[in-house]
């Protein structure tokens, strides 16, 4: 029993000391620091999105390009291959064979070509999507808190004196 009541002694002075501690209060400079930090981090995450979105618009139109030339080349392969066709069915010999079997041998790498570009294409197009939105959203958060930042520092506007009535004597 005695143990059990020194414990409990022991134990007393050391909650009034976790109680005597004090939470420490944030400086006003602090605070500020925090605010132009988070201001400035806005601002940055603004020109990095729209920094990517110029980068990836440029990738995405440079994969377009290539897509439409592809599909160019595929239009005049098959062209040439029914043409090439119609040689063979007049003529059905081992120059005109050759001719439709590269022909068609063109078109087939020219396909696997285009569905390459494609799928890559198909992946930016998406990513260029979410960046979009992202860079719309940081713009215009930072633009807004542009705008707060400047209403706020605005000069305190001077009261004006009042004009000292000149009183009239009559006599």
């Amino acid at each position: 029993m005695a143990a059990k009541k020194a414990a409990k002694k022991a134990a007393k002075p050391a909650a009034k000391k976790k109680a005597a501690k004090k939470t420490k209060t944030a400086k006003g400079a602090a605070h500020l620091k925090s605010v132009d930090s988070a201001i400035a981090s806005i601002n940055d995450v603004a020109t990095s999105a729209t920094k990517a979105v110029i980068a990836t618009e440029k990738e995405y139109k440079k994969l377009a390009k290539t897509a439409k030339g592809l599909n160019k080349k595929r239009a005049t392969l098959m062209k040439k291959a029914k043409a090439a066709t119609k040689r063979l069915k007049k003529e059905a010999n081992a120059v005109n064979k050759k001719a439709v079997a590269v022909v068609k041998k063109d078109i087939v790498a020219i396909k696997k070509e285009v569905a390459k570009v494609a799928t890559v294409k198909s992946t930016i197009a998406e990513e260029l999507a979410a960046l979009k939105a992202a860079s719309k959203r940081a713009v215009a958060y930072a633009k807004v808190v542009a705008g707060a930042d400047k209403v706020l520092n605005k000069p305190k506007k001077k009261a004006r004196r009042k004009k000292k009535k000149v009183v009239k004597a009559t006599a």
